[in-house]
């Protein structure tokens, strides 16, 4: 997601906020940070997939996702 897309989330949360969207604005922000929470969560977990946790005797161990 580049700048400008971030910026347009954020004017039209603050048209939001001051007085409403149109349909077409909601719709248009709804997918805006759509795509945000998604590329958020893809650099999240690609950055987890690089972390390593020292173990008491000196080894690493790959940081595994937690089981319900």
């Amino acid at each position: 997601m580049n700048h400008r897309d971030i910026e347009r989330i954020n004017e039209l949360a603050r048209k939001k906020k001051a007085g409403g969207l149109s349909e077409e604005e909601t719709r248009e922000h709804e997918a805006l940070r759509s795509q945000y929470r998604k590329e958020f969560r893809e650099n999240m977990r690609a950055t987890l997939d690089r972390v390593y946790l020292q173990q008491q005797d000196g080894s690493y161990k790959k940081l595994e996702k937690k089981k319900p």
